[in-house]
């Protein structure tokens, strides 16, 4: 079974050693990513913002691993505040609204102040 790492470009990748996902077999795991836009390379302050940049980034990662959100079947939400829950499904909502993986949100801490939410994904195409 074959592996295959995709990239974003990120430093990050490199510097703390992991992929922004990894396709095994009929598997797609997507790492936590965070809500910096990815053309400005700017962290908006709004929890929708971030959450919609981060979809972007992550859609961009399962299109060039050759699945799309329609494969998702688990995401996890980390916010950091949980009243950012109310606001949450004006980013997700529209990406999930009617795929509804099966999703867990958890309240974190994480590693910039400025960063709401971090989101990952498992998707599989069988």
């Amino acid at each position: 079974m074959s592996r295959h790492l995709i990239t974003s470009g990120s430093p990050f990748e490199a510097q703390v050693g992991y992929s922004r996902a990894v396709v095994q077999g009929d598997w797609c795991f997507v790492a936590g990513t965070t809500g910096t836009d990815p053309d400005t390379k700017e962290m908006p302050d709004s929890v929708v913002d971030q959450g919609v940049n981060a979809l972007k980034v992550i859609g961009k990662a399962l299109d060039e691993a050759g699945f799309s959100f329609a494969d998702v079947v688990r995401v996890t939400y980390y916010i950091t505040d949980a009243a950012y829950w109310d606001d949450l499904g004006k980013a997700t909502a529209p990406i999930f609204g009617d795929i509804r993986p099966a999703a867990s949100c958890v309240v974190v801490g994480l590693v910039k102040p400025n960063m709401k939410i971090e989101i990952e994904v498992t998707a599989f195409k069988g």
